[in-house]
């Protein structure tokens, strides 16, 4: 992609506007009909008690809808209705757009569409359903998975792989469920969401991505400790975007010795900032002496006792590999999308007595973990310097163009009426 041109076809500062409702107005070819949403919302919700006395209803919502690679971002208005039980209608402050979401609109993974992207957002709850996790007036985060609680996987304690996931900015823009995604104005928050209520203290810009990269960055540390404490350990993150610095942040925390490995110089000099004894180019000729351990370390002897990957790059994966120690653990978080595949030599784990693990998603405790995480730690450490460039919703497609340039860890985008 060639900085300066739109993720979609058309221009990155105008997308195209509907928002008339569809019973004055026929749907669109391959676009959900906003308004019957509305309408069909409003009638289910319309159950006597349902609602938390003191809500109140937004009169009108605005989602920008996806309709697939090479198109431009549709405004599209909602009525939301009053929320059902277990529900929250949030109003979003500040939305930072993901990876996955510049993956989506370049076409390098499948999504149903049309859909509203965004999952990492805070807000302000304007309207709760009976036994809502969160009152009207809260500030909360929330997760980016909904799960059913009851199935067989809700009930072996990995909720995040639901049998019933659905996932907001992951799925499709529907009559039950058009604000789905953080860009919006709005998002309706469905039952089995965990959400957590973050108080008034720190920034928008360094709550908002609690809600995946920072979750991701705790589960994988979390998947690490089941294996050995991160007490004493010797770590390697290879990958210096938000997950990437968050775990390291993180794991010094817990007492951990953490080396750093990306090729952007930037995001090196990040990683010092957020803890890192040493920041390494995985380019460099020395690591090919050393298996990508950085000299006179104490892991160049035997290896680094946990390596994880929070880039997703072959190169990368394969590295971790090489330099894990015997009895070492590698977890994997940044492998969400299509890459050729890694060589793995059998013999090396068996031998090496290596433990390998993924992570994708994440529990509903690593959210918790990671606000609180946060609450500690944002303000000393540079979170709110992660978020560069800020665009009003209406230009998301500019937003997501600056995204794919990877100028910054995150690009931010805000409701223009906030």
């Amino acid at each position: 992609m060639n900085a300066g041109q739109p993720v979609h076809g058309g221009g990155a500062d105008g997308p195209s506007v509907d928002t008339m409702h569809a019973e004055s107005r026929p749907a669109t070819a391959g676009a959900t009909t906003p308004g019957s949403t509305a309408a069909s919302e409003t009638a289910a919700a319309r159950t006597p008690g349902s609602e938390t006395p003191g809500s109140e209803t937004p009169g009108s919502a605005t989602a920008m809808v996806f309709d697939g690679p090479g198109r431009p971002h549709r405004a599209v208005a909602v009525e939301p209705g009053p929320p059902g039980a277990g529900e929250l209608h949030v109003a979003i402050e500040f939305a930072t757009v993901c990876g996955s979401d510049v993956h989506t609109a370049l076409g390098h993974r499948d999504e149903p569409t049309p859909l509203v992207l965004g999952h990492e957002a805070v807000g302000r709850v304007v309207a709760a359903g009976s036994e809502a996790p969160a009152s009207v007036g809260d500030r909360v985060v929330c997760s980016v998975a909904v799960h059913c609680g009851d199935c067989d996987r809700c009930a072996r304690g990995i909720p995040q792989k639901c049998r019933r996931l659905r996932k907001y900015g992951h799925s499709e823009f529907s009559d039950d469920w058009p604000l789905s995604g953080g860009f919006a104005t709005h998002a309706r928050l469905l039952p089995g969401t965990p959400v957590v209520v973050v108080g008034e203290e720190l920034p928008a810009a360094v709550l908002a991505p609690a809600g995946c990269g920072i979750a991701t960055a705790w589960a994988a540390l979390a998947a690490a400790e089941r294996i050995r404490p991160l007490a004493g350990a010797d770590v390697l993150v290879t990958g210096g975007g938000l997950i990437g610095l968050a775990a390291t942040a993180m794991a010094v925390e817990r007492g951990a010795r953490v080396t750093v490995s990306d090729p952007d110089s930037e995001r090196r000099e990040l990683a010092r900032r957020f803890g890192a004894a040493s920041a390494i180019d995985p380019r460099d000729p020395v690591r090919d002496s050393s298996a990508g351990r950085p000299p006179g370390s104490p892991a160049a002897l035997d290896g680094f006792d946990i390596v994880l990957d929070a880039s997703g790059a072959p190169g990368a994966v394969a590295a971790g590999l090489a330099a894990v120690a015997t009895g070492g653990t590698v977890v994997w978080a940044g492998s969400v999308f299509p890459t050729d595949p890694v060589p793995i030599v059998p013999e090396r784990i068996v031998r090496g007595l290596v433990t390998i693990a993924g992570v994708h998603n994440y529990a509903p405790s690593d959210l918790e973990g990671a606000v609180r995480f946060l609450q500690r730690h944002g303000r000393r450490l540079p979170f709110a310097e992660l978020v560069g460039e800020v665009f009003p919703l209406e230009r998301i497609d500019a937003a997501l163009v600056r995204a794919a340039e990877r100028r910054e860890i995150r690009v931010g985008v805000v409701p223009a009426s906030r």
